[in-house]
């Protein structure tokens, strides 16, 4: 962890209720620490640090709300709307005006004024563009979010599933864990408090356990119950199972991916208590202020800070925006508050991202089944451990993933990936090459927004990626009549997809190696199908990320008298070295190993 210039400790939390307990969760209203104003034209939204004196740490209750009420009084009198407050770290977010601005940075109690960040989990499926050349490497996805789609597990997987443990309990030895009976389950009340999207509580998979829920975007109406729709984005129902998904609670055949066992998938930490802080909207975006609010509810669980919780792991799979001096401060105040804060790297593979390049805040990079580093996963000296992030297989709402499958010649394909925004149903019929658009013979590109084959009518539509995007290729063959597209990747490897308008038709990339197979046998008849499924699989950090909180619940269960320093350390000490012999800036410290850190084997 990075720990190198803490800030002043503070001894007040900002006060939150606490959700209810297993079995009556009641829904929170939404709302920041301070009421929301409405916002006159022309402002923009910032955070401002007053000066904190050297004696904070010794401040009481009054003196502190005393300190708050001069510090609001100063924004107001500037001509700014306060919509949060956070007395402890002496720090806003206001709406400014360009004057209110101006005037507030001449206050000489003013430290410092940020503009507000926003930090994103969308996107969840590997949508490379299709505008590129069939010679070209494909590069990493630009950081849109933490979650990607499913570039599925290779042949010689080091890990692979069995049962309902994923690649990932193998990998994190899961099984061992619960066989010895490590669940995060203990006298002492250890939490993993989730910062995402939002939650389906309606799936199996959660059995109707979850300890808390909290709703912090106030811009979206009738997101406040855990049990009604909250998740649009589905990222943070997905990255709740691999904390939380219980075992032989699954939704049966019916909801499945192909090859998954009827009983659904197993959490890392089914034993810990769950808390779900919505602090991203049905976009997978959030604000610097809905985050610090949802990062003070998680660490007002703590008993210290008059919850119910002995210890709380904050579970963060979210990042981008700049650096701002009041989240370093919120995440310092949470962390000498006992708490132990984790975040996804993020996905572009450059610089690590906030939040995980705070100090106080443990950094997630994400490595494939063969514990190599993704090619997405960020790097730099603030990875501090490493978790499963590619092909990673999680809950999401009910109904609202997508199983694919294709075939064509009597030959069943492999890895077939669901289109984003695709027409669900199943169409057997002729297989039809969808011509070259583009004037390169062989190409079957499909490109030019006019190109039309009348041969497509009736049947499926198969394409090369290529020059022109996927969204221009779909359309070509719906105009021209298919009932269901096939795309074809022009690199080896699965090819998954995002269209931006939905297709009425079913619309799934397959491998360049069975589409090959398949052209080699034209004419001939194959079916696509894509089916509603209650399970998908996401790459990402953020995939990472929630592995490496609940193997830190499951250490803390079993250890209770370690600090958060101090089981951040254990981890670090314990986790699986890869890489460069020792920390590195692609790993961290390694993979981290939960049963090595509660047994020393």
């Amino acid at each position: 962890m990075k720990l190198t210039h803490p800030l002043l400790a503070t001894t007040l939390a900002l006060t939150l209720a606490a959700c209810g307990q297993p079995g009556t969760v009641t829904p929170d209203a939404a709302g920041p620490t301070a009421p929301v104003a409405s916002t006159p034209a022309g402002t923009g939204s910032y955070l401002v640090g007053f000066r904190q004196p050297l004696s904070a740490q010794a401040l009481g209750a009054q003196e502190l709300a005393a300190q708050a009420a001069v510090q609001a009084q100063a924004i107001t009198a500037a001509g700014g709307v306060m919509t949060s407050q956070w007395a402890d770290i002496s720090a806003a977010a206001v709406r400014l005006s360009p004057a209110a601005l101006s005037a507030l940075r001449a206050n000489p109690s003013v430290e410092y004024i940020d503009q507000e960040a926003v930090h994103r989990a969308q996107g969840m499926r590997r949508a490379s563009s299709d505008a590129r050349p069939a010679s070209t490497t494909p590069s990493a996805p630009a950081l849109v979010s933490q979650g990607l789609g499913s570039q599925g597990l290779g042949a010689q997987a080091l890990y692979a599933p069995s049962s309902e443990y994923t690649w990932g309990d193998n990998a994190l030895r899961v099984p061992a864990l619960r066989a010895a009976g490590y669940t995060g389950a203990a006298t002492t009340r250890v939490a993993v408090c989730i910062l995402d999207t939002g939650i389906d509580g309606n799936h199996p998979e959660f059995a109707r356990k979850l300890t808390g829920f909290k709703n912090f975007v106030t811009t979206e109406a009738n997101r406040n119950d855990p049990y009604a729709l909250n998740d649009v984005s589905h990222h943070g129902t997905h990255v709740a199972g691999t904390v939380f998904a219980q075992y032989g609670a699954g939704t049966g055949a019916a909801g499945q991916q192909k090859g998954m066992d009827v009983n659904g998938v197993g959490g890392v930490a089914t034993g810990a208590n769950l808390y779900m802080g919505r602090v991203l909207g049905n976009t997978g975006s959030g604000t610097s202020s809905a985050i610090i609010n949802g990062v003070n509810w998680c660490v007002s669980q703590l008993k210290s800070q008059g919850g119910t919780q002995d210890r709380v792991v904050v579970s963060m799979s979210l990042g981008g925006g700049n650096r701002s001096t009041t989240e370093q401060r919120a995440y310092t105040a949470a962390y000498n508050k006992g708490a132990l804060i984790i975040a996804a790297t993020g996905n572009d593979g450059a610089a690590v991202s906030y939040p995980a390049a705070y100090t106080q805040v443990a950094g997630v990079a994400a490595v494939d089944s063969n514990l190599s580093k993704a090619d997405f996963s960020n790097f730099g000296s603030q990875v501090d451990l490493s978790g499963p992030g590619v092909a990673v297989l999680s809950s999401v709402p009910l109904g609202q993933g997508t199983a694919a499958s294709a075939s064509g010649g009597g030959v069943t394909f492999s890895n077939v990936q669901a289109a984003d925004l695709t027409g669900r149903g199943s169409f057997t019929g002729n297989v039809v090459k969808a011509g070259d658009g583009t004037g390169t013979a062989g190409a079957n590109e499909f490109c030019g927004a006019s190109t039309r084959n009348t041969a497509l009518s009736g049947n499926i539509a198969l394409i090369a990626r290529g020059t022109c995007s996927f969204e221009e290729k779909t359309a070509n063959a719906v105009a021209s009549g298919a009932r269901s597209v096939m795309i074809y990747n022009n690199v080896a490897g699965p090819l998954g997809m995002s269209l931006t308008n939905t297709s009425a038709v079913p619309v799934v990339g397959v491998q360049q190696a069975d589409a090959q197979g398949l052209l080699s046998k034209l004419p001939t008849t194959g079916t696509v199908a894509v089916t509603s499924a209650d399970y998908e699989y996401f790459d990402g950090t953020s995939m990472a990320t929630p592995h490496v909180s609940a193997a830190a619940a499951v250490v803390w269960a079993a250890k209770p008298n370690l600090t958060n320093t101090g089981l951040l350390s254990l981890l670090t000490g314990t986790a699986r070295d890869l890489g460069t012999a020792g920390k590195d800036d692609n790993f961290g410290y390694g993979l981290v190993d939960p049963y090595k850190a509660i047994t020393g084997q």
